[in-house]
């Protein structure tokens, strides 16, 4: 099972914690586990909003057990 999400104009740690919670089938605040415990979310913010069309960027890590991809395109890709 796969998602994807735009993340622009909103945050991208909150477009993670959408997808997921999306893919849980829950509210983003049911999600048990914070964001924060598996990737500083200011930092995934400042890193996706730098990225550009020359640069792109792509961080991949495991969040509620879902593979979540984030890139400067503005996608969320969440998948098992």
């Amino acid at each position: 099972m796969s998602s994807q999400a735009h993340v622009r104009p909103q945050a991208a740690s909150e477009s993670v914690v959408e997808a997921v919670s999306e893919s849980e089938g829950v509210d983003p605040e049911a999600l048990e586990q914070p964001l924060y415990e598996v990737i500083d979310p200011e930092a995934l913010d400042r890193l996706v909003s730098k990225g550009s069309r020359e640069a792109p960027i792509h961080i991949t890590f495991r969040y509620y057990g879902y593979h979540v991809t984030v890139s400067s395109a503005g996608d969320v890709t969440v998948s098992e």
